[in-house]
């Protein structure tokens, strides 16, 4: 799995060859992989998630839930995010064993 890059509102309005925006099939794929392949979600804001293991994702019909940790208690936070919003997905790093 490569960067996968995730057009705008504007680049799908004209050209249909252009990447679809992401869909909650296409991030469950990344979720499932086996192995797992940690992986970044970059949002439009400029804002992103980094996925090191499954169970830090809730992937629904058209947003997800993202869990983060920063360390300590206080900064654990679980962050909803619409797939609309989604600018791309890359690999982090290698895969995680069991």
């Amino acid at each position: 799995m490569g960067l996968h890059r995730l057009s705008s509102h504007a680049d799908r309005s004209l050209d249909s060859g252009a990447p679809s925006m992401m869909t909650s099939r296409k991030l469950v794929d990344y979720v499932t992989a086996e192995p797992f392949r940690p992986f970044r979600i970059k949002m439009a804001s400029g804002q992103s998630f980094d996925i090191r293991h499954p169970e830090m994702i809730l992937v629904g019909r058209t947003s997800v839930r993202v869990y983060t940790a920063t360390g300590d208690d206080d900064n654990e936070k679980w962050h909803d995010v619409s797939l609309m919003l989604m600018e791309t997905i890359e690999p982090l790093g290698a895969a995680v064993t069991p």
